[in-house]
């Protein structure tokens, strides 16, 4: 799907097997979780734009690069806490916000319950962070939040997708890249994608 990328590392690939099995207990849907992330965070940074810099080593004075933007790294709470810990390795510098949504149950409408936002983030790059995109709706309303904050650099990072929530992120918001370790099949009638892998927040933290 144009403006989707589906990340197809074997390590990628392999852990979300590992997730997907209903055997796999929360302390290592935990840990494959965390590792996966890590691994996207690669792909779904790859197009950052840098700076050229010059930094003098013990040696002699050369030419590096740095980002050109500061990082916002954005989980929605709860499921997304679970990807944050091992991006943070790779990105220590970065700054956070939080998004707390839950899924209405009858008419699965999302309703926030928390945000929390550095100010100014029109001035970063905003990584929101979502293990599921499913039918879109929490996925639209957070992108919602961080445009009305300022953010104009946003990608979205999920775990799994549904084509539903796909389309319906790209019907408002086309132009924020989309990464994904797979495209399943679809959602069943209670909203939750198929095959995927259950309630990741359920599964994540025991409950």
């Amino acid at each position: 799907m144009k403006g989707v990328t589906v990340i197809a590392h074997p390590l990628v690939q392999h852990n979300l097997t590992r997730l997907r099995d209903d055997r796999t207990q929360p302390q290592e849907f935990r840990r494959l979780l965390g590792e996966i992330a890590a691994l996207m965070l690669y792909e779904a940074t790859r197009s950052f734009a840098v700076k050229k810099v010059y930094v003098q080593t013990p040696l002699a004075r050369t030419n590096g690069f740095q980002l050109e933007r500061e990082v916002v790294l954005v989980p929605v709470l709860r499921a997304g806490l679970g990807m944050l810990d091992s991006i943070f390795q790779l990105l220590p510098h970065a700054r956070v916000g939080f998004i707390g949504l839950k899924r209405e149950e009858t008419t699965l409408r999302a309703m926030f319950y928390h945000q929390s936002l550095p100010k100014n983030l029109g001035d970063f790059e905003t990584i929101l962070i979502d293990p599921m995109l499913a039918t879109g709706g929490s996925g639209v309303a957070a992108l919602d939040l961080l445009v009305e904050q300022g953010a104009r650099h946003i990608r979205l990072v999920n775990l799994v997708a549904a084509p539903e929530g796909i389309r319906a992120v790209q019907q408002k918001y086309p132009r924020v890249p989309i990464f994904t370790a797979a495209i399943d099949r679809k959602l069943n009638g209670k909203g939750y994608i198929l095959p995927g892998l259950g309630d990741a927040g359920d599964r994540l933290f025991g409950t």
